[in-house]
């Protein structure tokens, strides 16, 4: 029953980047802007057909979708697995939790929209970051917690044992 109340982490993921990205849509057409911090963090609706940075768009859109769902569908079982076991640590489940209701955020959005809808957009400068949404940035999170973790494992370990 507890590993079931875990399912709250995903789906407020979920429903935080669904509610950002019907908010965008509502306020901003494609392509245009608003500035936040003027010549730092704007408000910029696109959508990304592609896979992350938006690669893979030379591919024919069919094959993308074939390719996407597979891909997705793999990723969610494979993590929905490890999020849910019996034995997953707590910080382990908090990033799996983030990557897991970010990768059902955005795979909803190319399932509905045929696109990724991204609109959060940074400028350092001259240097102009790729836009992005709340899915990528749990998705991004929870890969660095999960890595962090994995890290430490070894420290976590001796620590258990008493060494």
């Amino acid at each position: 029953m507890r590993r079931l109340l875990w399912l709250l982490l995903p789906a407020g993921v979920l429903a935080m980047d669904l509610g950002s990205k019907t908010w965008i849509l509502n306020l901003l057409a494609e392509g245009e802007s608003k500035p936040v911090i003027k010549g730092f963090f704007y408000l910029t609706l696109g959508f990304n057909r592609g896979a992350i940075f938006g690669s893979l768009t030379w591919i024919p859109s069919m094959a993308r979708y074939i390719l996407f769902a597979l891909a997705g569908l793999a990723a969610l079982l494979i993590i929905g697995r490890m999020f849910l076991e019996k034995g997953t640590a707590t910080w382990d489940r908090v990033a799996l939790g983030f990557i897991l209701g970010g990768i059902l955020g955005n795979s909803l959005d190319r399932y509905l929209r045929g696109a990724v809808v991204d609109f959060l957009d940074f400028v350092f400068g001259s240097w102009h970051y790729w836009t992005f949404n709340l899915a990528d940035s749990f998705i991004f999170v929870g890969a660095v917690l999960y890595g962090l973790r994995m890290l430490m494992a070894p420290k976590f370990e001796q620590k258990e044992r008493g060494n």
